[in-house]
């Protein structure tokens, strides 16, 4: 179909498109190449004139690099075998609601635009899977976008001015690359983990908003590549030690102090020993804390149900035990032999003198 834009240009007919000729000959080009593809980028068409031509067989509409400030309802409405639709590099402030009428949607770039938002119908576009809608002016994406796009194996949003992905990133488990750089992201979505098909992460030059890793980044398993070079990360999570499948990182331009940046900068391998060997000692950790404890005071901290004490009320309930109105604190000899010789079942169990006779 560019045939028919450098034809126009040869004979002298301008850059206007849309007579009753032209609509005839962008039928006949389409009929004589079969492609299925209506090529009308880089035209400086600042709107799409009225096409006559039936569009229902039309699976690649290509309107990049032209002047467009929007795109009528109806022509999207028409598209309705449309696979790819390409409208980068133009003057678009926002993209039109009939855009939930492409069901056999697969790929959609908008990058290069004005946008401010993306409209919630494209929701609707549940075959979608690669999604380009870099160099916008977008402050957010629709909350709900990852519980329907299921399918969706690229997400590109760099450069613009989101603060945060959507909570429903995580729902996204087709996912094979995110690109969200040079935004202003405060923090990365939780439930990262359920990205088991994420193989390249970018978040890199988020600067001063983005401090911090959540740890389930770590839990990536199939991550080759991650960037988060340009923010302000001080510490990465010790899960990252067991990302094994990593081969690109870079961590340039951070106030890295765990790991320190020499090591990071030293290999993959040394920065995974270093992650790896916070977690194991953090575990040895935890088994010291449980060792400790002495095992007679739990035994007796507890009676079974329905069980009398001389001089104390029955316990009612759920049968866990003694009220904690019934026992006195001895500071600073909670674990001293003379307060565990008072808990002995002799002592616990005998009545006391002068307790009434029952």
């Amino acid at each position: 179909m560019r045939d028919m834009g450098e034809k126009r240009r040869h004979h002298g007919h301008g850059h206007a498109v849309g007579s009753f000729g032209a609509g005839r000959h962008l039928e006949h080009e389409e009929n004589k190449h079969k492609d299925q593809k209506l090529d009308m980028s880089g035209m400086n068409m600042e709107t799409i004139p009225h096409l006559t031509m039936t569009l229902g067989h039309i699976t690649t509409l290509d309107l990049s690099n032209n002047n467009l400030q929007n795109i009528p309802e109806s022509i999207i409405a028409r598209l309705l075998n449309v696979v790819v639709l390409d409208v980068h590099s133009n003057q678009l402030t926002s993209l039109p609601n009939s855009i939930g009428c492409l069901s056999k949607l697969k790929v959609l770039n908008v990058s290069g635009n004005l946008l401010e938002s993306l409209p919630a119908t494209i929701e609707e576009c549940r075959l979608l899977e690669e999604l380009n809608a870099n160099f916008n002016q977008l402050t957010k994406l629709p909350d709900t976008l990852g519980f329907e796009l299921h399918g969706l194996r690229r997400l590109s949003v760099n450069s613009n001015k989101l603060t945060s992905l959507p909570f429903s990133t995580s729902h996204m488990i087709a996912l094979r690359a995110l690109d969200a750089r040079l935004n202003c992201l405060r923090a990365l979505p939780d439930g990262l983990e359920n990205l088991g098909n994420l193989e390249t992460l970018n978040v890199s030059q988020n600067f001063h908003y983005l401090r911090e890793l959540p740890y389930g980044i770590g839990l990536l398993v199939s991550l080759r590549e991650l960037d988060i070079s340009y923010n302000s990360i001080s510490a990465l999570p010790d899960s990252m030690g067991c990302l094994t499948k990593l081969v690109k990182f870079s961590a340039t331009g951070n106030p890295l102090v765990c790991p320190p940046m020499e090591v990071v900068e030293q290999s993959l391998d040394a920065m995974r020993t270093y992650l790896s060997a916070r977690i194991n000692s953090a575990d040895d950790g935890k088994k010291k804390k449980r060792s400790w404890m002495p095992k007679k005071l739990v035994k007796y901290s507890t009676f079974t149900a329905g069980m009398m004490t001389p001089g104390r009320a029955k316990v009612h309930g759920n049968g866990d035990g003694l009220l904690m109105s019934d026992y006195r604190s001895i500071d600073g000899h909670i674990a001293s032999p003379g307060f565990l010789s008072m808990l002995s079942p002799r002592r616990l169990f005998s009545p006391r003198r002068n307790s009434p006779k029952h």
